[in-house]
């Protein structure tokens, strides 16, 4: 009894050091938290479309193509386009074999978003890696939760002001002062 209690003392001891050590060293998994995303919004800048995700007055910024962007405003705002787009395509596809989008996680890595699909089929759970920008279309698609972690918030996010149409921040490699000029209107 007395070796088996040293044994749960040791691996509590190993656990505690390996935890702050990996804190130290930042390591995401030791200290993650997942937060997830209020509200998807696309715009247009200057330099092109994108998409914020939105966790309060805190936005993180995806930078997209044309195409996604307004295959993700179609989706929000419940318009459709002539012909199906790619992830109109998907979603069907999805659809028609039960499988579901139960969540999707954006991460950043190396200056590039990663986006992590998870289906569910048959009560089966499966990771896809995907483009973020893909992923944020599928969730909208199915309703699914976009969840990031908060230290992606705290360090990509960009704290918004009241005024939607006024809004202006930094974000670019020269810090260059941007204005979003609208949202993607999909006919």
């Amino acid at each position: 009894m007395r070796t088996r209690l040293s044994y749960c003392s040791c691996a509590l001891l190993i656990l505690v050091f390996v935890s702050l050590w990996a804190e130290k060293q930042n390591y995401a998994w030791a200290v993650s938290r997942e937060v997830k995303i209020e509200k998807v919004e696309v715009r247009v800048l200057p330099t092109g479309p994108v998409v914020l995700l939105k966790v309060g007055e805190r936005a993180i910024p995806v930078f997209v193509d044309p195409t996604v962007a307004g295959s993700i405003q179609g989706a929000l705002s419940g318009k459709k386009f002539a012909r199906p787009l790619s992830h109109d395509l998907m979603e069907s596809i999805l659809s028609s074999y039960d499988i579901q989008v139960q969540r999707v996680f954006v991460t950043l890595r190396d200056g590039v978003y990663y986006g992590t699909l998870t289906l569910l089929h048959s009560g089966r759970v499966q990771l896809f890696d995907s483009r973020s920008s893909d992923a944020i279309a599928l969730a909208i698609h199915f309703h699914s939760p976009i969840l990031v972690e908060q230290a992606l918030l705290d360090s990509a996010g960009i704290e918004m002001g009241r005024n939607r149409n006024e809004m202006d921040w930094n974000y670019s490699a020269e810090y260059t002062q941007l204005k979003l000029v609208g949202v993607i209107e999909v006919d």
